[in-house]
């Protein structure tokens, strides 16, 4: 009989909070983010949102910390009254396969309904780089659905959605 082997642990001293995508220590990962965003992506297709529009009213960011370092970023896009997009959820290179994302998506699915909102939807890629993420949100219970608010058919997007 095959197991599968158990998921890492996150480190006790993970922290995630609300910040700021306009902060000096922040600005580097968001860097790295959309460059592979871009070097992943045709141009048409990729919709990462750039440092400003992370900092726009309608939009909660949150940094993942290990022993003060940025490791990791996500935000909530508000929609409507009912319904949230994810937006930029990145962890570093170097800290992938740790299971950080795992307690990184749980924030974001717990503030999300503290926000009352009942739908989270995101959009992320087809390319065999975005596979971590699209089975990250499929264990969670996110589900395909087709494009929503501002987005359109797209050949490198998949369009997933989970009623909290």
């Amino acid at each position: 009989m095959q197991t599968e082997p158990a998921a890492p642990t996150p480190p006790a001293d993970l922290h995630i909070r609300r910040d700021s995508p306009l902060a000096a220590e922040v600005l580097p990962l968001l860097e790295r983010h959309l460059a592979l965003m871009h070097a992943s992506s045709p141009p048409e297709s990729v919709h990462a949102l750039d440092p400003a529009a992370l900092a726009g009213p309608e939009v909660a960011f949150f940094t993942l910390r290990e022993a003060g370092a940025v490791l990791g970023m996500a935000a909530l896009k508000r929609i409507d009254a009912s319904h949230a997009e994810i937006k930029s959820m990145h962890i570093v290179a170097e800290a992938r396969g740790r299971g950080l994302a795992r307690p990184l998506l749980a924030h974001l699915l717990a503030e999300a309904r503290a926000a009352g909102y009942a739908r989270l939807s995101l959009e992320t890629g087809v390319e065999d780089v975005f596979a971590p993420a699209r089975a990250l949100y499929a264990a969670a219970g996110f589900t395909p659905c087709p494009p929503f608010e501002g987005y359109a058919e797209d050949p490198n997007s998949v369009f997933m959605t989970l009623t909290l």
